[in-house]
């Protein structure tokens, strides 16, 4: 690997093994992201994609293996030292707080000071209402800002919990499933969105809609029983037999 590749590698997962008394959730899996990259992670139910995010995440030890950050081995750390290196996780199941302003939620996903009482109540501090009102326009909400997030669709829970991991200022992103129980408008809608992000994010994404998938134009990685598959373009993995009879279900 050339100087400038090693400068630009953000995360490396270095032969990581989770094994439960034997079931290996991930079997000596390796991938390394870019700095600024976007990366679909695919894979039938089971193959370890979620694992995979846990791992990262830290809320699973490997068994074998490492996770390097920036260069730095966080295999070993809490997940909240993770988080505050730089790694945000959103889950498949929308978590905002519905009772709350859509601005707000925001704002406690920005907040630098995460101590409860500064959270809210004392005004939100110049440079993150920017970064807020930055996010409401790439999520495409701000004209929703004041509504309750509760009032709001499925498709734009899931935008505002997009929008709060990225107000975290996290450099890397771990979007799972951020399309579920989406139509193919909202789908669509979605992959703008990450793609808006364009190169200030390094992004994760785990999916299982081929669809979204083709929308990213990003590279895939392929899941199997834990590990490692393949990795290409989406017509470089459509394209791939072994890839069709464990994933895709028919040859392309």
């Amino acid at each position: 690997m050339s100087s400038s590749a090693v400068a630009d590698l953000l995360l490396s997962v270095d032969g990581v093994t989770i094994d439960y008394s034997g079931f290996k959730a991930l079997d000596n899996f390796s991938m390394t992201l870019q700095r600024g990259e976007t990366r679909v992670v695919i894979g039938p139910n089971g193959a370890g994609k979620s694992t995979l995010c846990d791992t990262i995440i830290g809320r699973v030890r490997p068994s074998s293996g490492r996770v390097l950050f920036r260069g730095e081995d966080i295999s070993g750390l809490p997940e909240q030292a993770i988080v505050g290196r730089g790694i945000c996780r959103k889950f498949q199941a929308p978590g905002v707080l519905p009772t709350l302003s859509v601005r707000n939620n925001l704002a406690l996903a920005a907040r630098k000071d995460r101590r409860w009482w500064k959270s809210m109540g004392l005004g939100i501090p110049a440079a993150e209402r920017a970064t807020i009102d930055e996010v409401l326009e790439t999520i495409g909400l701000a004209e929703r800002a004041g509504d309750e997030a509760g009032a709001l669709s499925h498709g734009e829970k899931q935008w505002l919990e997009i929008g709060m991991v990225v107000a975290t200022g996290a450099e890397l992103l771990l979007l799972d499933e951020p399309t579920a129980g989406m139509g193919p408008a909202e789908t669509s809608r979605t992959a703008q969105l990450i793609l808006g992000l364009g190169a200030s994010r390094t992004v994760l994404v785990i999916d299982h809609d081929m669809s979204f998938v083709e929308q990213l134009q990003a590279s895939v990685t392929v899941m199997h029983q834990g590990k490692f598959l393949k990795q290409g373009s989406i017509a470089e993995i459509r394209a791939d037999a072994e890839v069709a009879a464990v994933y895709l279900g028919h040859a392309a």
